[in-house]
């Protein structure tokens, strides 16, 4: 078996984390996987992979083994298709991670127009608000709300998405509506902390051209934007975020925007992928497709506005 054939196998070992799997989908048997393997290990004369009975460990070897394989292949996939794009069908599955919200409220209503445009290619979309390590959990690319600070990745800022704060109507009975943000000291706020640090990230507001922070008493501390926004419903304290996420309970009178004449400064929103030269070609348009997406597909009622507008944020 030549060594593009075995690289192959050994990246589907990586990210599927068996050897099972990896035959499976390769459609080989498990045992010509193994030998595979285990040449392709006294060839280049380090241990790759750490099996056990029960799970496959990466050696720090065969991690910088795998992200040079990832680079090589999808540079002959690219090369493959360099002299017939006319002809491009895109086909295979990706594997992409983001936050709900963004899944729920802007991908997911979207991907009829995907799959009509690359019918052979098919999704297999992870929604949360954790980081993914996309060389060891095999993620192809990942939206997310921050910018990375793994050098690994490249980073592309796609949007900047307009927040607000808000609260519910109970609270404001309550504790008052705030007329500006000098007036916040008797107020309270749902907590939403980083899961690295443990710690609650402050309110943002923007006056005079500058951002001022200000760190208010929490009841509740979440580190999903779900339970984020479900505080506030639930009268808990004020919150911060983007508008389109907010647009349903606002319009039903469930949540009530305060101190909109200093708002929060816009939510950057960020593609992240292994670098590299050549990126496969059903990356590139899943890529590609969502940066029209949030340039064109919601613009108009989510107020979302690209990146590469007047409008910046942080």
């Amino acid at each position: 078996m030549d060594q593009i054939q075995a690289m192959r196998i050994f990246t589907r070992i990586v990210e599927l984390g068996s050897f099972s799997r990896a035959a499976e989908r390769l459609q080989l048997p498990r045992a010509t996987v193994s030998n595979v393997l285990k040449r392709l290990e006294q060839r280049l004369g380090v241990r790759l992979l750490i099996r056990t009975t029960r799970q496959v460990q990466v050696t720090s070897e065969g991690m910088l083994y795998y992200q040079r394989c990832v680079q090589l292949l999808g540079a002959l996939e690219e090369a493959d298709t360099l002299f017939s794009h006319h002809k491009l069908k895109p086909s295979g599955n990706i594997r992409i991670d983001m936050p709900h919200s963004l899944a729920r409220e802007i991908v997911i209503p979207a991907l009829g127009d995907f799959y009509q445009r690359y019918p052979e290619l098919t999704l297999s979309l992870g929604a949360n608000d954790t980081h993914v390590d996309l060389l060891r959990e095999g993620v192809d690319c990942v939206l997310r709300a921050w910018e990375t600070e793994d050098d690994s990745l490249v980073a592309r800022r796609i949007a900047m998405m307009p927040q607000l704060t808000c609260a519910s109507p109970g609270y404001l009975a309550t504790f008052g509506v705030p007329q500006s943000i000098d007036q916040l000291q008797p107020h309270q706020a749902v907590g939403y902390f980083s899961l690295a640090s443990n710690r609650n990230y402050p309110l943002e507001f923007c006056r005079n051209g500058k951002v001022e922070l200000r760190e208010l008493p929490t009841r509740l501390n979440v580190s999903g934007a779900d339970a984020y926004t479900s505080g506030c419903r639930a009268g808990l304290g004020l919150i911060q975020a983007s508008r389109y996420s907010l647009t349903p309970w606002l319009q039903n009178g469930e949540l009530v925007e305060v101190l909109a004449e200093t708002p929060p400064p816009p939510m950057p929103i960020y593609i992240m992928y292994p670098p590299g030269r050549f990126l496969a070609p059903r990356v590139r348009v899943l890529i590609d497709w969502l940066i029209w997406l949030f340039e064109h597909g919601k613009s108009s009622d989510m107020a979302i506005f690209p990146a590469n507008t007047s409008k910046q944020g942080k």
